[in-house]
């Protein structure tokens, strides 16, 4: 009987194969950006045949699909994490604002991945599994957002406004590489704005 080849056996051996392939698509992201993000230095990176990918993604798209979904399990932990210890309604929008900003500037390549090129590239943008990830994201905003919308206003117009704040903010921080460090200098500045909200009655 002839060998099983070693690219089946390398595929099939590895104790979490998609995974092992999202952590090297992130590697490669942050490192060479969506440019030099392949299914090949995937599998190469995760220590698999070049086949592997097959059997877990849809091609590139459904590799980049799920890097963003995890980006956005991440960055929602990481809004969180940082208003874990706020004891006060406007502390924790603070603190959300403060975690949305320091995601973008600690994952710049995912950041742009998930928000911006994702509309360019070809992800897969009705993946159940993406939605629900970034809906979660967005709802950290938009609860720490709860306790400033007045009687017979739209949530949406606090949530908007905080958005538009934080996201455009840090936009300008990334584009702005030689002068980052003066953006986040200035954060506190910038959500010093937010003392304009009025909390709810």
């Amino acid at each position: 009987m002839p060998a099983r080849p070693a690219s089946t056996k390398a595929t099939h051996s590895h104790p979490n194969l998609r995974e092992a392939l999202i952590d090297a698509g992130l590697t490669l992201l942050a490192s060479e950006g969506t440019a030099g993000l392949t299914l090949r230095k995937c599998a190469a990176l995760a220590g698999v045949s070049h086949a592997a990918p097959a059997h877990h993604f849809a091609g590139l798209p459904g590799l980049l699909t799920a890097i963003a979904t995890r980006g956005f399990r991440i960055f929602a932990q990481t809004m969180l994490d940082d208003a874990a210890t706020a004891d006060t309604p406007r502390a924790r929008l603070y603190a959300i604002c403060t975690g949305y900003y320091r995601f973008a500037f600690e994952h710049p390549a995912l950041f742009d991945l998930m928000f911006r090129q994702m509309c360019a590239e070809p992800v897969t943008l009705d993946d159940a599994e993406l939605m629900q990830a970034s809906d979660a994201a967005y709802g950290v905003l938009a609860q720490a957002c709860a306790p400033f919308v007045q009687d017979g206003q739209a949530a949406q117009t606090i949530q908007f406004q905080v958005w538009s704040l934080i996201h455009g903010y840090a936009c300008l921080a990334l584009a702005n590489k030689y002068a980052r460090e003066e953006f986040t200098k200035n954060l506190p500045a910038l959500l010093s704005l937010l003392d304009k909200l009025d909390l709810k009655a």
